[in-house]
């Protein structure tokens, strides 16, 4: 029986609390933490969770309380920290996305990893979706022949006062806009797929949020090694929210939300359609086996099993780590406005915090600071029609 314990009991914390309370002969919640001790007696009292001792910070948690796996659901800015932290006084690690604001700090997170002997999860919810692992099952079995072009629409909607909160929209504390908090699945999903570019374009804007330091949008193009191009809008200015990876390969088009279309040459270059490629894409995903558990709840099945057999996880630092380096990407080719060369060097001043606080744009300047929001929050679409 694992004993867990969870830093910051935030909006995003229940995603958690409610996935280890799925497994109950696995583990057991026996520590909340925050610096607003307040929310953690909440939490004790919606989930019926009497004798969970409550910290106001992650230190004297790590000096007074036993437990063996965390999850840390703080803001960003703080995610290197306590991580470290923590894999240093010997306990696993699930760390919400974004690993955390810079290449730096991964490099520094994933070495107490591999010192500690301990597990290191970056949360990556979305690769526990049927029509994400399906898809990328399809993608592995080369049926689509080489990949042509990718299409990552990361498409959100926030309004105005969603930067009202005291860490949102500041470099120095959320880490960056849309692209970092926002994209961070999309972009995630995009790396596990095709890898690192070896080059970025990018363009970076604030068109509806003057209460925010960072981007509410930006626009990326990618290319590979092997010609192929991958384009990237990372946004929370789209009403609707339509989000979708699409993959273009030379013998169909395949994607999630699932949809698979395949067209053959005539002998003057035109297309007609190809049903029969079409129906065979289509019946090779239907034949795929669901999951047996999804999003948060399927990822923290899989870190408990690893904990539990001495294994890896799916999702380890270096690929929350890959993700952070095509984001890191993103903003230094849009700071600059010129096409930049992956992977980025430790010598780069956007490998570190202070280098990306240093260079970035400022679009506005937050003067807004909310200790609270009310409303509930939205965590985008399963990838299904």
């Amino acid at each position: 029986m694992l004993k867990v314990a969870v830093i910051g009991v935030g909006s995003i914390s229940p995603q958690h609390i409610e996935a280890f309370l799925e497994f109950p002969k696995r583990c057991e919640i026996v520590a909340f933490c925050d610096i607003v001790p307040v929310k953690c007696m909440q939490k004790v009292e919606h989930y019926d969770l009497r004798g969970v001792a409550i910290y106001d910070s992650h230190k004297t948690l790590l000096e007074e309380a036993e437990f063996d796996l965390v999850s840390i659901c703080t803001p960003p800015f703080c995610h290197a920290e306590i991580t470290i932290d923590c894999l240093n006084a010997g306990k696993h690690v699930i760390v919400e996305k974004p690993m955390a604001a810079s290449l730096e700090e991964c490099d520094n997170m994933i070495n107490a990893a591999k010192t500690s002997g301990k597990v290191l999860s970056v949360i990556a919810q979305n690769r526990f979706r049927d029509p994400v692992w399906n898809l990328k099952l399809i993608l592995d079995s080369g049926v689509i022949g080489k990949i042509v072009h990718a299409q990552v629409d990361s498409h959100w909607w926030r309004g105005h006062a969603y930067y009202d909160l005291w860490w949102r929209g500041l470099w120095k504390m959320e880490g960056g806009g849309c692209t970092l908090n926002h994209a961070v699945h999309h972009i995630d999903m995009l790396g596990w797929m095709m890898g690192l570019p070896e080059k970025v374009c990018a363009m970076l804007s604030n068109t509806s949020h003057d209460n925010s330091e960072v981007e509410d949008i930006s626009v990326a193009v990618m290319r590979y090694n092997d010609g192929a191009l991958a384009q990237v809008t990372s946004s929370v200015v789209n009403h609707g929210e339509e989000q979708q990876i699409v993959f273009q390969g030379e013998n169909g088009r395949i994607s999630a939300p699932w949809r698979a279309v395949s067209q053959k040459s005539q002998p003057n270059g035109h297309p007609v359609p190809n049903p029969e490629f079409e129906q065979e894409l289509c019946k090779q995903f239907e034949s795929l086996p669901f999951l047996k558990y999804e999003g948060h709840i399927g990822q923290i099945d899989d870190v408990l099993t690893a904990i539990e057999t001495n294994n890896s996880p799916l999702i380890r630092g270096e690929d929350g780590r890959l993700t952070i380096e095509l984001i890191t990407g993103i903003y230094k080719a849009g700071t600059e406005e010129t096409t930049i060369k992956l992977p980025i060097d430790k010598s780069d001043p956007f490998y570190t915090v202070d280098g990306i606080l240093e260079n970035v744009p400022r679009f506005y300047e937050k003067t807004t600071s909310a200790e609270e929001l009310e409303g509930e929050i939205t965590l985008g679409g399963k990838y299904m029609y």
